[in-house]
């Protein structure tokens, strides 16, 4: 029963108008293919935030509308940003490093038609130094990303960011593909960028850091990665996965005990 009604009775909306909304700094090598895959919506809103390696004149090339933005106050809010430009009836959001399947996309259509929920979720496929990881808790990585405009947001989290919607969740057909590390370097520079982001909100919300915090917490990463999410079936990059999700939470919870010492810095939060 929803709204007191019964399923037969109850009488679909319209279909609306699609937004697809995402944030980007520095993209040009993701953004052709993100915003292809993405041809179908009515509407594309990217917010850049200082982008100079030509983003913002390929997505508007591409037939986005841009918004130059210059600070910076997290992913969170930046993205709220964006969901705020937006004039859609419906939003999908997605990141400059993503693309959708036609099968997700044929899926996302059927759902804004058939009006059974505001907000529904997708399978995120990832991958890492170019192999897409069926296990390692990064699969299936249920994400929500297609809401009606006015019953989800952002919430405010500098990092790791998360769509907070109202009432049930209906679940996408087909993967969401994520490039989110495609080399060895893209992973050092994302350890280093999400470690120190983490560890100042680990600091505002009033965590205490420590040394054998670090390596605790360092430690379970890993056992959670590779053995209680499967990643020693990934083969040799589930464990090399593994090592970095561990060196990952081992950085934040240093770089916090080194801001709590005022002996150290973690850098720009």
């Amino acid at each position: 029963m929803i709204g007191g009604l019964s399923s037969e009775s109850r009488e679909a909306p319209a279909p609306g108008r699609l937004s697809v909304v995402l944030i980007t700094r520095n993209e040009i090598r993701n953004i052709g293919a993100c915003l292809r895959s993405v041809a179908f919506a009515d509407e594309v809103v990217v917010v850049d935030s200082g982008s100079t390696d030509g983003t913002v004149e390929a997505a508007r090339a591409a037939g986005a509308r841009v918004i130059e933005t210059a600070d910076w106050p997290g992913f969170g809010p930046q993205k709220n940003r964006a969901l705020d430009a937006a004039t859609g009836d419906w939003v999908f959001s997605i990141d400059a490093d993503e693309q959708v399947t036609p099968e997700l996309a044929a899926s996302l259509r059927a759902a804004i038609h058939s009006g059974k929920h505001d907000a529904w979720e997708t399978n995120r496929r990832s991958s890492y130094c170019g192999q897409y990881m069926a296990h390692s808790g990064w699969y299936p990585d249920r994400v929500v990303r297609l809401f009606r405009r006015g019953s989800a947001r952002f919430s405010d989290d500098l990092v790791h960011e998360r769509v907070l919607a109202r009432g049930p969740v209906g679940r996408l057909r087909g993967d969401l593909l994520h490039d989110s590390m495609p080399h060895f370097e893209s992973v050092l520079t994302k350890l280093d960028r999400y470690s120190t982001a983490g560890a100042h909100a680990l600091q505002r919300r009033g965590v205490k850091g420590s040394l054998a915090k670090a390596l605790g917490h360092g430690g379970w990463a890993f056992m959670r990665t590779y053995v209680l999410k499967l990643g020693f079936l990934d083969g040799r990059l589930g464990l090399a996965l593994a090592i970095s999700n561990a060196e990952g939470t081992y950085y934040r919870y240093m770089k916090l005990w080194l801001l709590q010492r005022g002996g150290g810095s973690a850098g720009p939060g």
